[in-house]
């Protein structure tokens, strides 16, 4: 039975600072169908009541999205299912998914979102239409995308004119719903964009609390592919900063440097909206769920104990 090594779980790195152990107080991560049937039991990796996102990409059969969302609630992980407005034919069908989730996985987080395709599949292309629905009435939590770098499928000419105007349209829904709110992020790599680009938010009025996309430890070459692919922006740099340096190029790239800037502004700064960190596991989920350990987040079950 492969399962992580607990002893070496416990140990954090030498020096890991208090505020990069608050920054990851209440951690999210996202997994897929695929990526979580290669896990035997998520309780041996992630702390209780880690929020579990559950990324929907185009053609996976929603069958194996609820079985997923199912498999988690039942090892006692609160599960966000993706539900991406331009892969969602109709009314019908989006009901159909809700009623699903709810009745076979007690799921009652979402992250609703455009999603990654450009032509929709029929009556919804923002996440704003699926609020719209009534249909998420009733659910604890709804959070939202957000892109610190920009969207270009949105804003074609660079700028950030309509994602901001959508912002603004979600922090006022926010204010008339019990619903609680967030933002999560696209993953970057640079800290002193994405602290510019959350003050820009509080000072248009944006207080939707943030949570920031971070790529999980993984090879840089891996890295650059998902960057390139999610259309990571100005960021991207780090990634070939490091790149150039061979003596760097096949050691794994880990956000160290990221959380710890993010981590540091925020002890300086109670009220910066950055909440708490959402990680990508493009490195694998148990590369990404030691790297939190040992850095300060709370443990996981022992192997031993379940």
């Amino acid at each position: 039975m492969a399962l992580l090594n607990f002893r070496r779980t416990e140990t954090k790195v030498e020096g890991a600072s208090s505020e990069v152990e608050a920054m990851l107080t209440g951690y999210s991560i996202e997994v897929m169908p695929r990526t979580a049937e290669k896990i035997e039991d998520f309780r041996t990796l992630l702390p209780r009541g880690t929020r579990v996102y559950i990324a929907h990409i185009e053609g996976t059969p929603i069958e194996e999205m609820v079985a997923t969302a199912k498999r988690l609630n039942a090892e006692g992980y609160p599960v966000m299912p993706h539900f991406p407005a331009r892969i969602i034919p109709d009314r019908a069908t989006l009901t159909d998914w809700i009623a699903r989730y709810q009745g076979e996985a007690d799921v009652k987080q979402a992250l609703l979102l455009g999603g990654g395709v450009n032509t929709p599949a029929g009556d919804y292309d923002s996440s704003m239409q699926l609020i719209e629905t009534g249909l998420f009435d009733g659910f604890d939590r709804l959070h939202v995308a957000g892109h610190p770098e920009g969207n270009k499928d949105i804003d074609a000419d660079g700028s950030d004119r309509m994602v901001m105007q959508a912002l603004k349209w979600k922090q006022a829904f926010s204010e008339r719903t019990d619903a609680k709110m967030a933002i999560a992020t696209q993953f970057c790599f640079e800290a002193a964009p994405v602290i510019a680009w959350a003050d820009r938010l509080a000072a248009e009025g944006i207080k939707l609390p943030i949570h920031i996309g971070v790529a999980g430890p993984a090879k840089l070459q891996t890295l650059l592919k998902f960057a390139i692919a999610c259309g990571v922006g100005a960021s991207l740099r780090v990634l070939q900063k490091r790149a150039k340096d061979v003596t760097k190029l096949l050691m794994p790239f880990e956000p160290d440097d990221f959380i710890a800037d993010i981590a540091a502004h925020k002890a300086k700064n109670p009220g910066f909206g950055i909440e708490s960190v959402h990680f990508f596991p493009l490195g694998g989920i148990k590369t990404n769920a030691t790297w939190a350990i040992e850095h300060g987040g709370a443990s996981a079950v022992p192997a031993a104990q379940l």
